[in-house]
C-alpha cells in the first residue's frame, strides 16, 4: 500500500514538472500590430517546422437564424481566390512548397493553417494576409461550394444518426442561447444562403483587429513579428459588429426529444447545464467539473467504462463530456449505448445512478489522485505537438480566456478537492434542468433513401 501510494505521489511530482518545464521552454511572446491584430509566437526549436495560423473572432455563435452555416460556407469560399491567386493557386502553392494547410469554423472561431518548413513561414504570411482583405467570393464558385456544404451535412449529420441526434439534442438543450443551432448550419438556412450574405459577414468579421496570429514553431520571435507587420501592418482597422448579451433562458424543468431515423441501435445523450471559466460565477467550478468528467469517463478504469460497460455490461459505450473553453453557456453530456440485452430505460437509469453516487458519496483521495494524474499528463503529451500547441493557445486567445490560462490549468486541476467535486455534482447536475435525447431506431430501408430535412 504505501509502495503504490509513493509511486502515485511520485507520478503526480514527475507530470507537474513536466508541465512545468513544458510552459519554461516554450515562452509565448505577445505582440500587436497598430492596427489591432494581435501576434502570439512561441518559440520550438524541437524540429525545422513552423506552424502558422490565422484565428478570426467569428464562429456559428455569431450568426443567426435565416443565415446559419455563413461562417462554414466562407471558410469554404476562401479557398476560391484572390485576384492574385485564383481558385487553388493558395492550396498549390502551399503544397509545392511542401507544406499542408486546412482550416476549421467552431462555435466561437473560424481558424486557417499552415504547416511548413521554417524557412517557408513568409509565403504563409503573403498568402494567408492576401485573402484577409482581397477574396473576390466569384458566384459561380459560391454555387458549387454551397453545394459541397449541402453535401457534407448529408453524410455527417443527416445519415449519421448519432450526429443527428446530437444535433437535435443541443438545439433543444439552447433554446436562445448561441449554442442552439449546428455549425454546418441548417439545411433550409444553406437552400437560401447568397452570395451576398457570405460578401457582407467577410467584410463585417475579416477585419485585422479581429483576428489573431499564432505562430508554433523553429522561429525567432521579434524577426517573426517584423514580418508579420510587413504582410498584416498596413490593413487599417474596422468596427466590428457589437453582439447583444448571449445568455441562454433559464431551464424551467425536465426536456426530452425523440428522434426517430434509419439506425441499427438506439442512442441516448443527457445534457446538464453548466458553466464554461469565462461565464463562472465561483472560479474553481469548471476546474471541479473538468475532474468530474474525467471521473465518470478517464480512461478504461474509469466509472462508466467499468461499471457500465465491463462489470453489468448494461453499456456497449458510455461516455461523458464536459468543455470549459468556450465563450458561452456549456453542458456537461453523459452519453451511450446500451447492450442487445437492455435498453435506452435501462442504460439513463445506471447513468443516473452514476450521477446520484456522485452527489452522495465522496470521491476517493485515490481515485482523485488518479483522475488529476490523467488530466495533467494529456496536458504534457499533447504538447508534443506543435499543431496542438497553437490550436490551444488560439481557442484560448480567441475565445477570451487569454493564453496566460494554459500555465495556470495544472494548478487548477490540481487543487480541486473531493468535496469541491461533490458540490458541482449536486449543484449542476440536477434533475429539473436536464436536457435528454433519445434516438429510436427505423428499419434502414436498402431500397430508398429517406429524404434529408430540406
Amino acid at each position: 500500500m504505501l509502495q503504490r501510494t509513493s509511486a502515485k505521489i511520485l507520478s503526480l511530482t514527475l507530470l507537474l514538472l513536466a508541465v512545468g518545464n513544458a510552459q519554461a521552454i516554450n515562452k509565448v511572446y505577445e505582440y500587436e500590430l497598430k492596427n489591432g491584430m494581435k501576434v502570439l509566437i512561441q518559440p520550438d526549436t524541437r524540429a525545422p517546422v513552423v506552424v502558422s495560423q490565422v484565428w478570426y473572432k467569428v464562429g456559428s455563435s455569431s450568426e443567426s437564424s435565416g443565415i446559419t452555416g455563413v461562417s462554414h460556407v466562407l471558410e469554404h469560399m476562401m479557398f476560391k481566390g484572390t485576384e492574385a491567386y485564383p481558385a487553388g493557386r493558395f492550396s498549390a502553392i502551399i503544397a509545392e512548397n511542401g507544406g499542408q494547410e486546412n482550416a476549421f469554423t467552431g462555435k466561437d472561431y473560424t481558424a486557417y493553417y499552415q504547416f511548413l518548413g521554417k524557412d517557408r513561414l513568409e509565403i504563409a504570411f503573403k498568402l494567408e494576409a492576401d485573402r484577409m482583405r482581397n477574396l473576390t467570393l466569384p458566384k459561380e464558385e459560391f454555387a458549387k461550394e454551397v453545394e459541397v456544404v449541402k453535401e457534407e451535412r448529408l453524410m455527417r449529420t443527416e445519415d449519421n444518426p448519432e450526429a443527428l441526434t446530437y444535433e437535435r439534442f443541443q438545439a433543444v438543450a439552447s433554446l436562445n442561447g448561441p449554442y442552439h443551432h449546428p455549425v454546418i448550419g441548417w439545411m433550409e438556412d444553406l437552400n437560401s444562403l447568397d452570395v451576398e450574405d457570405l460578401k457582407g459577414w467577410y467584410d463585417a468579421w475579416y477585419q485585422p483587429n479581429n483576428a489573431t496570429l499564432v505562430v508554433v514553431g523553429d522561429v525567432d520571435p521579434d524577426a517573426t513579428f517584423a514580418l508579420a507587420q510587413t504582410y498584416f501592418g498596413a490593413f487599417k482597422a474596422v468596427d466590428i459588429p457589437a453582439l447583444k448579451p448571449r445568455k441562454e433562458t433559464r431551464q424551467r424543468g425536465e426536456r426530452r426529444v425523440f428522434i426517430h431515423a434509419p439506425a441499427k441501435v438506439p442512442y441516448l445523450i443527457i445534457g446538464y447545464p453548466a458553466p464554461v471559466y469565462r461565464t463562472a460565477e465561483v472560479a474553481w467550478e469548471p476546474f471541479a467539473l473538468d475532474v468530474l468528467a474525467g471521473i465518470l469517463d478517464g480512461g478504461a478504469s474509469s466509472r462508466l467504462s467499468s461499471e457500465l460497460v465491463r462489470k453489468d455490461e448494461i453499456a456497449s459505450s458510455a461516455s461523458a463530456g464536459y468543455s470549459m473553453t468556450g465563450m458561452y453557456q456549456s453542458l456537461f453530456m453523459l452519453d451511450g449505448t446500451p447492450t442487445e440485452a437492455h435498453t435506452v430505460k435501462e442504460l439513463e437509469a445506471a447513468l443516473e445512478a452514476q450521477v446520484e453516487k456522485l452527489r452522495t458519496t465522496l470521491v476517493s483521495q485515490a481515485e482523485l489522485d488518479r483522475i488529476k494524474a490523467q488530466v495533467i499528463a494529456s496536458e504534457v503529451y499533447q504538447r508534443d505537438s506543435v499543431r496542438h500547441q497553437a490550436n490551444q493557445i488560439g481557442v484560448m486567445e480567441t475565445v477570451g480566456i487569454g493564453w496566460k490560462f494554459l500555465d495556470e490549468y495544472a494548478k487548477k486541476i490540481q487543487a480541486i478537492t473531493a468535496e469541491q467535486v461533490q458540490e458541482v455534482a449536486k449543484k449542476y447536475l440536477v434533475d429539473a434542468h436536464k436536457t435528454v435525447a433519445e434516438l429510436i431506431p427505423e428499419d434502414i430501408d436498402k431500397d430508398h433513401k429517406e429524404k434529408p430535412d430540406a
